[in-house]
């Protein structure tokens, strides 16, 4: 038993011993490569000539054309783009005729005014109501404000009353002209203005004018005093005890 120990270790001695003489001639072998390498003259390999460079154009403006044209931000900076442009607005319609006045009347609901569309009928129109298009601001005894489409029309009465008078011309078989053979209307005698003083009395103590009374305001005659106020339909005269 003994002997095979002997032999096996004298086997792997000698393994160990040609291992190592293997690794000798291994790391030898490397030295001489390594110091080979370093003893080695060093070739240098010239460098390719530099080839000549080219010419470069001087900077001008036009050459930033194009960036300028083609900017990114907005395309319609490009010259050749072409830019759709709108059309005008076409203008507001024209505001039509306005009413046409007729007078004003107050029957105990307010002021109204009889206005008419072109030469249709007179119809009450009271301030806030509506004529056709128009809606009837306001009026007084000198003008009248209409409103149309958000437009503010102010006109005097005399603007807006018509003053053409159409006269009726009938004509025969034969197409000539008949003149009215009816005679002239009679002229009135003048009216003469005299102190007359005041008229009817009235519920309130008061007494009214009379027509033709020239007497002036501020009269005073049996205990009444003539007054004149202003009301929508014009001057109004009275006669108001002193005591007032």
């Amino acid at each position: 038993m003994n002997r095979k120990l002997i032999f096996l270790n004298a086997v792997l001695l000698l393994v160990v011993g040609y291992a190592g003489y293997l690794m000798r001639n291994e790391v030898r072998a490397e030295k001489a490569k390594e110091a080979k390498m370093r003893n080695a003259p060093v070739q240098v390999t010239p460098p390719p000539p530099l080839a000549p460079l080219v010419d470069q154009p001087p900077v001008l403006a036009t050459g930033y054309q194009e960036i300028a044209t083609k900017d990114l931000f907005h395309p319609s900076r490009d010259s050749k783009i072409p830019v759709e442009v709108k059309p005008p607005p076409p203008p507001p319609p024209p505001m039509p005729a306005l009413p046409k006045y007729h007078g004003t009347m107050n029957i105990g609901e307010g002021p109204m005014a009889l206005l008419a569309i072109g030469n249709g009928p007179s119809q009450e129109v009271k301030a806030g109501e509506r004529i056709g298009p128009f809606k009837l601001v306001d009026f007084n005894t000198v003008d009248m404000t209409f409103e149309w489409q958000g437009q503010i029309a102010r006109r005097t009465l005399d603007q807006l009353t018509d003053h053409t008078i159409q006269a009726a011309s009938p004509s025969g078989d034969s197409g000539a002209r008949s003149v009215s053979s009816s005679p002239p209307p009679p002229v009135a005698a003048p009216v003469v203005q005299q102190a007359l003083g005041p008229g009817a009395a009235l519920p309130d103590g008061g007494a009214a004018c009379q027509a033709n009374d020239n007497m002036p305001i501020g009269s005073v005659v049996s205990g009444l005093r003539k007054v004149e106020a202003s009301t929508p339909f014009g001057k109004a005269c009275r006669w108001d005890p002193v005591k007032r």
